[in-house]
């Protein structure tokens, strides 16, 4: 996939931030040796990344860009988990996530696409796809909620529609998060066990866990007929949830070259002074009461 490259005046900036992502990865490796990655350090590089993050969506924001981020793989890989990390440093009012249920009678006679296309970024946004078109080659064909035609053309006009929102402009990336079928089966006990989680397992996502061949056998097929080279997919091990959340964080990041547009620091004016007004008591106010 093309990347949108960044003027020669940004050589420093862009060395000094590649000089910055291999130390990480360094420390990384260093810290790897098949033990789970300390949380001092994985909170030392998911801030480093989350600033990243708020340059390149002001950048995004400056040049005008649209850019879209598909995230699929199985049921429990930590797909939502990376997406919270990426947008909770970032202005909502530029950096939205589209994670449609499922669609509407009116939505079932459209063109497929259609759904998803009123929900692509205009300039200057970012779109994160918590699930995306890629349904159609996953669990409607696995679960038959789509007939075979359907999904035949699906897989055959899929790749051209994404290269048609490159050609626009768009800048398309797509992961897939992969996780094992033991780290599955924790996960989702997990959520069995623990009431505030337990609304992630749905009766579809043990169903899914029933046809795990069979959704093997999808995406195998999916990724034979769509992982082209103007659109790869981008596999992320999700074994490990933090290293998989800084992996994808530091690969995004390294896709769309952006410079550093921080503004000069800000200075809060002075209060208004006192003038010839009296505000109404306090007791004229409905407060929240103080539980705690």
């Amino acid at each position: 996939m093309a990347k949108h490259k960044i003027p020669t005046t940004q050589a420093a900036d862009s060395a000094a931030g590649q000089s910055q992502s291999k130390k990480a990865g360094k420390r990384l490796e260093a810290d790897s040796k098949g033990k789970k990655l300390k949380k001092s350090l994985y909170e030392a590089e998911l801030e480093r990344l989350q600033l990243e993050l708020v340059k390149l969506q002001d950048w995004v924001k400056h040049k005008g860009l649209r850019v879209v981020v598909i995230f699929e793989g199985r049921d429990a890989a930590g797909k939502g988990g990376a997406i919270k990390r990426i947008v909770e440093c970032l202005n909502p009012r530029g950096c939205r996530v589209v994670a449609l249920g499922k669609p509407t009678d009116r939505e079932r006679t459209q063109w497929y696409f259609q759904r998803y296309i009123k929900h692509l970024p205009a300039a200057g946004e970012i779109v994160l796809f918590d699930r995306s078109w890629y349904n159609r080659a996953g669990v409607e064909r696995v679960m038959g909620f789509c007939t075979h035609a359907e999904y035949t053309e699906f897989i055959r006009t899929c790749p051209e529609f994404e290269h048609m929102l490159q050609r626009s402009g768009s800048i398309l990336v797509k992961y897939w998060f992969s996780v094992s079928d033991e780290e599955q089966e924790r996960r989702f006990q997990a959520r069995l066990d623990n009431p505030a989680k337990r609304w992630k397992l749905s009766p579809m996502d043990l169903e899914a866990r029933a046809r795990w061949v069979d959704y093997s056998k999808a995406k195998d097929d999916m990724f034979a007929m769509t992982d082209t080279t103007r659109s790869p997919w981008y596999v992320v091990d999700a074994d490990d949830k933090r290293r998989a959340r800084l992996n994808c964080l530091s690969h995004l990041l390294s896709l769309i070259s952006y410079e550093d547009l921080t503004p000069a620091p800000i200075e809060l004016p002075p209060r208004q002074a006192a003038i010839s007004y009296q505000r109404p008591p306090m007791d004229n106010q409905t407060f929240v009461p103080t539980v705690y």
